[in-house]
C-alpha cells in the first residue's frame, strides 16, 4: 500500500475529515485520508438529475451562512451561492393550511422555542418534550418540525443540548450542490478511498490503524467518522476507549432524508413555496415546491416517520409523498410527479443515521467525545461541535481544531527533542 507509514491518518473523508487533512497537508505534515466510501463528502453528497440540476442527498444548507466557512469556499470554487430566503421563512400557500392558522401555528411554534430556551436553563437536562404545552393543537407539527431539525421526536432531543446550538437564522444555497464543494475539498490530499478502517491499535510506540486493504502505522490519527459508528463499535480501538464509546452513544444520528421527485407544469405552484402533508401529526413531510425555479419538489422526511419508511425501500417515500399530495392537490396530481432519487441515511453503512442529537441526559458528551487521548488520538466530526452540531460548518471548525492539535503536540515533540 502505498501509504501504509505516514505521520497522521485521518479517518475519514467528510466534510471534517477534508478540513482536517488539508489542514495538515498545507503545514507538510505527511497524511492520508482513509475513507470507506469511493469519494469525498461522507454526509455531504451531490448528484445530478437528467437536467444537470444539483441535488443534495445529505446536508445542502450553509446555515448561518454570513459566518458559514464553506461559503468562502464554495466562492473560491467559482461556485454561485443563492441567497433568496428559505422557504420555511415565508407563509406557505393556503392549501390545507389556512392563513389564519399558520399565524396561530406561528405563534405557538415561537411560544414552544420560548420555554424550550427556559425549560434548558434548568438544573436538570430533560427532553425538549417538556417545553410542549399540554392540549395544544399544533404539537403534532411542532414535533414534525423536530424531527426535520433534528432527526428526531423533541421526547428523544436534550432541552439543555440543543440550546447549546448557535444559529444567525441566515440560510443560502449552493447552486452547484454543497456535497459537491466539500468533496472538491479534499482534491489533492493523499487518500485511499473505498478502504474502511476496522480497527486502531494505540497500545505500542506507534499507532498501527487496520484497515480493508491493510495496516498503516502513523504518529497520530484524528477520526471524523459519525458518532452512530463509534457507538456501535465498527471501529476497534486497542486498548478500549469505554468513554469515547459511552460519549457516542449519548448522541445518536437522527434520521432526515430527503426525496427528490421530478414535477411536471409546474407553474402553476410558485418557486421554493412550501406545503405540509398534515399539520396534525408529526408522521408527515414537508414538500418545497421548484426550489431555486427547478421542476422538481424536494421532500423532507424525518425521525419516526423517516425510519419506519425506510424499512420498507425507497418507494414507501414516493407512495407516500403521493398519498399526502393527492390530499391536498387532487388525484391527478399522482401524474404530475415522478421519483428521482433518494438516500436511506439511516440503511447507510457509513453513517447509519443522517446527522447527531444529545439524548437527555446527555448534553455534555459532546465535549468529551471531541477530547484528545494521550496527544496520539484525536476526534473531529458535527457530533463533537458543541454550538455547531449537526452541520458541516460544525464538522469543518471540529476538524481545523483536531488538525491544530495535531500540530502543537507534534511542535512540543520537536521541543522537547
Amino acid at each position: 500500500m502505498a501509504h501504509d507509514d505516514v505521520e497522521v491518518v485521518v479517518v475519514g473523508g467528510g466534510a471534517a475529515g477534508v478540513a482536517a487533512a488539508r489542514r495538515l497537508h498545507e503545514a507538510g505534515i505527511r497524511c492520508v485520508i482513509v475513507e470507506a466510501r469511493a469519494r469525498f463528502g461522507g454526509r455531504a453528497w451531490t448528484i445530478t438529475d437528467t437536467q444537470d440540476h444539483a441535488l443534495d442527498l445529505g446536508c445542502g444548507w450553509l446555515h448561518s451562512a454570513e459566518h458559514n466557512p464553506w461559503r468562502e469556499i464554495a466562492q473560491r470554487q467559482g461556485a454561485t451561492i443563492d441567497q433568496s430566503p428559505a422557504s420555511w421563512m415565508r407563509p406557505s400557500p393556503e392549501i390545507g393550511f389556512p392563513r389564519a392558522q399558520q399565524a396561530e401555528f406561528r405563534e405557538a411554534f415561537g411560544s414552544f422555542f420560548a420555554r424550550l430556551e427556559a425549560v434548558a436553563q434548568g438544573d436538570a437536562d430533560v427532553a425538549a418534550a417538556a417545553a410542549l404545552e399540554a392540549g395544544c393543537r399544533w404539537n403534532g407539527l411542532i414535533d414534525a418540525i423536530g424531527t426535520y431539525i433534528t432527526g428526531a421526536e423533541w421526547d428523544r432531543v436534550s432541552a439543555k443540548d440543543f440550546d447549546r446550538y448557535a444559529d444567525t437564522g441566515v440560510n443560502w444555497r449552493v447552486i452547484e450542490g454543497l456535497g459537491a464543494i466539500v468533496g472538491a475539498y479534499g482534491a489533492g490530499i493523499p487518500a485511499l478511498l473505498d478502504c474502511a478502517v476496522h480497527g486502531i491499535d494505540h497500545g505500542g510506540r506507534r499507532l498501527k490503524i487496520k484497515t480493508a486493504k491493510g495496516a498503516i502505522a502513523a504518529d497520530q490519527v484524528i477520526v471524523t467518522v459519525p458518532s452512530a459508528l463509534l457507538a456501535s463499535e465498527r471501529i476497534a480501538f486497542t486498548p478500549a476507549l469505554p468513554e469515547k464509546t459511552a460519549a457516542a452513544r449519548g448522541l445518536p444520528l437522527g434520521i432526515a432524508d430527503k426525496l427528490f421527485m421530478a414535477l411536471d407544469g409546474a407553474d402553476d405552484l410558485g418557486v421554493d413555496v412550501r406545503l405540509f402533508g398534515a399539520t396534525d401529526r408529526a408522521a408527515t413531510a414537508a414538500y418545497n415546491f421548484r426550489p431555486l425555479g427547478r421542476p422538481t419538489i424536494e421532500a423532507y422526511f424525518g425521525g419516526s416517520c423517516a425510519a419506519e419508511l425506510e424499512k420498507n425501500g425507497d418507494g414507501a417515500f414516493f407512495d407516500f409523498a403521493v398519498s399526502e399530495l393527492t390530499r391536498l392537490l387532487g388525484a391527478d396530481f399522482a401524474r404530475r410527479v415522478r421519483p428521482i432519487r433518494i438516500h436511506r441515511w439511516g440503511h447507510d453503512p457509513f453513517a447509519l443515521g443522517s446527522y447527531s442529537f444529545a439524548r437527555p441526559g446527555f448534553a455534555d458528551c459532546r465535549a468529551t467525545l471531541a477530547a484528545p487521548v494521550d496527544d496520539r488520538l484525536f476526534f473531529a466530526g458535527e457530533a463533537c461541535s458543541i454550538h455547531d452540531f449537526s452541520t458541516a460548518h460544525g464538522a469543518f471548525r471540529t476538524g481545523l481544531a483536531a488538525a491544530d492539535q495535531v500540530i502543537a503536540a507534534r511542535a512540543g515533540k520537536a521541543i522537547s527533542a
